[in-house]
């Protein structure tokens, strides 16, 4: 299968202490998708690896490596890998965990469904999507945190919080990246808010989310409580001015009746 029409392919992997799967899931992805281009995102990591991903990039030049000056979290890499994507002219770009719990084997059908779409996630929670060796909580967690934000932004998306996504270059221009500033989940349904407040196309399709095997989580529950938090304040914010915006329409509507 082959993606040519769709231009070229940036996969984005940003990585903290990585040193053990980077090589795995590099070679998985280089394997599965051979024309994509790939960019390691590197956090400063103590363990080093930024200095293998620099291996890896002499000796394959469709791999690229950022080195980020410390740990600022996901949100911030990716921003940077965005920035760096559209700069070097990306006409799509993905965003994959570095640990392998986004199986590069099932990126054909994100790019696939991004012919028809701006936005594509993989999605656990969508009929043919789940997990493996994920606890209850963990499963718990992510599909409340899922329908709490359906709830409170009206986005129609089974798995908001998901970090398995395609963009096409030109819908990431339209987000407005320069004033995200969230990280961890909240990151992740701050653009897929985003997307949706502009009319961009957003499809999900199934994929199987697979707990990672070496190195440790970045879960934490700082991640947890700001995305909880920033969800809640952006809910009720778009709440009162869907309030004000039809108080005001229906103001303009009396004046015109006046007249």
């Amino acid at each position: 299968m082959t993606f040519a029409d769709l231009g070229q392919i940036l996969v984005i992997i940003p990585t903290f202490n990585e040193l053990e799967s980077l090589p795995v899931i590099l070679d998985r992805v280089r394997e599965s998708m051979p024309e994509a281009h790939v960019l390691v995102a590197d956090d400063n990591s103590p363990d080093g690896t930024g200095r293998l991903a620099d291996e890896f990039a002499h000796r394959d030049p469709n791999i690229h490596v950022m080195h980020r000056l410390g740990k600022e979290g996901l949100g911030a890499a990716y921003l940077a890998g965005f920035a760096w994507a559209l700069q070097q002219g990306y006409d799509v770009v993905v965003e994959m965990d570095a640990d392998g719990s986004h199986q590069p084997e099932q990126l054909p059908r994100l790019l696939e469904a991004l012919r028809d779409a701006d936005l594509v996630l993989g999605s656990r929670w969508v009929q043919g999507g789940g997990t493996v060796n994920w606890p209850k909580s963990r499963q718990f967690l992510s599909k409340g945190g899922s329908l709490y934000t359906r709830v409170l932004l009206g986005i129609p998306l089974r798995d908001v919080t998901g970090g398995y996504r395609a963009f096409r270059a030109d819908a990431l221009r339209k987000l407005d990246l320069h004033e995200v500033a969230s990280q961890g989940y909240c990151f992740q349904v701050d653009l897929a808010w985003r997307a949706s407040q502009r009319n961009l196309k957003v499809i999900e399709v199934p994929i199987t989310f697979v707990e990672r095997t070496a190195g440790s989580s970045k879960m934490s529950q700082k991640i947890v409580v700001e995305a909880l938090w920033r969800v809640t304040v952006w809910g009720f914010d778009d709440r009162i001015t869907r309030v004000r915006r039809k108080a005001s329409k229906r103001r303009a509507e009396e004046q015109r009746k006046g007249q």
